[in-house]
């Protein structure tokens, strides 16, 4: 029997996927999360935060995968291939679909998360869209997409699983705030394409964060390797 307390929730350490984690947690849901190492170049970076939301949280119930092998046939993308520079936020105004961009991510996570929710009965599975990935060319973080691959699992005979984006139509100013009322500690979320010690504060994943402190009026307690101007936009610390 399908259990509805149930859900998958991807965790891959990020901001938006912690926000969804607490979200799930917080409204009494029985959480398994799911983080991925697809080769990416953050990913020690990532998964260290995802363990440390686990470990805060007191949950035990985070699952990673080894998806190593996707960086062997997605050469084409700055986050698997360390040939290609990540793009900055700077050299990408008017780009549709950046090189930043990660062929068939999310349907491929999406699609595990499901199997996964299929076979624990789950009912839920928690996509961490936020409306900056379509505006920034991410076609798989659209509302076309999540209308079309819900469309998908809706042709399942037994159990229909549905996936849902609560962040979708908000802005990282509006997960940020979101956090903050769900106690995350966002020190321990890594955004940065880069992987290095420090968020480079550059790239277009920086670039949105920032801004999205910078809106909300909060100081970002992750180290950045240049200088942001948070006081003289009257931000205060978390």
């Amino acid at each position: 029997m399908k259990n509805n307390s149930k859900c998958i929730v991807p965790l891959s350490g990020g901001l938006d996927s912690t926000v969804i984690y607490h979200y799930a947690i917080s409204r009494g849901l029985d959480v398994h999360a799911i983080g991925y190492d697809y080769g990416q170049r953050h990913r020690v970076k990532e998964l260290a935060c995802a363990q440390k939301t686990i470990y805060r949280t007191k949950q035990d119930n985070l699952k990673i995968l080894d998806l190593s092998f996707f960086k062997d046939i997605v050469t084409t993308s700055a986050l698997t291939n360390n040939a290609i520079d990540v793009a900055k936020a700077k050299d990408v105004i008017g780009d549709p679909q950046t090189v930043n961009y990660v062929p068939n991510r999310n349907m491929m996570m999406l699609s595990i998360c499901t199997a996964y929710a299929e076979s624990i009965e789950a009912t839920k599975v928690f996509h961490g869209a936020a409306l900056v990935d379509s505006q920034a060319g991410f076609w798989d973080g659209s509302i076309e997409f999540l209308s079309a691959i819900n469309a998908i699992n809706q042709l399942n005979r037994r159990t229909r699983i549905e996936i849902i984006a609560p962040l979708i139509l908000k802005s990282k100013a509006d997960i940020i705030t979101m956090g903050i009322e769900l106690k995350v500690d966002f020190s321990n979320t890594w955004t940065c394409y880069e992987g290095e010690d420090k968020a480079c504060g550059e790239c277009t994943a920086c670039s949105s964060r920032i801004q999205g402190f910078l809106q909300a009026g909060y100081i970002d307690p992750v180290q950045y390797s240049k200088e942001i101007p948070w006081k003289s936009h009257d931000c205060v610390g978390i």
